[in-house]
């Protein structure tokens, strides 16, 4: 099966454990020297359009990829908890 940046780009990322939707592929990691993918990774989701920055970026390994479907891919990677959000001012 041959698949094109442009395929995978478009499928959504699904954590295998959880059925949680993690995103899209946004750009993959490639080793240097050998030309291998090493992993993959998933821009941080926008706080507020983007005015408020964004969360981390979820870097997955390429060998915790367990399927690619038609439509999906399967994760198995232990996904770091969303970091808290910053508490109110008391400003009302």
């Amino acid at each position: 099966m041959s698949l094109r940046l442009q395929e995978l780009h478009r499928k959504d990322v699904i954590q295998q454990k959880t059925g949680e939707n993690l995103g899209c592929i946004d750009d993959i990691v490639f080793a240097q020297d050998t030309a291998k993918i090493e992993s993959v990774v998933l821009y941080g989701r926008r706080r507020l359009f983007g005015l408020l920055g964004r969360d981390d970026d979820l870097v997955i390994p390429w060998e915790k990829l367990k399927s690619i479907g038609a439509d999906v891919v399967m994760v198995d990677a232990e996904v770091p908890p969303p970091a808290p959000r910053h508490a109110r001012t008391g400003f009302l």
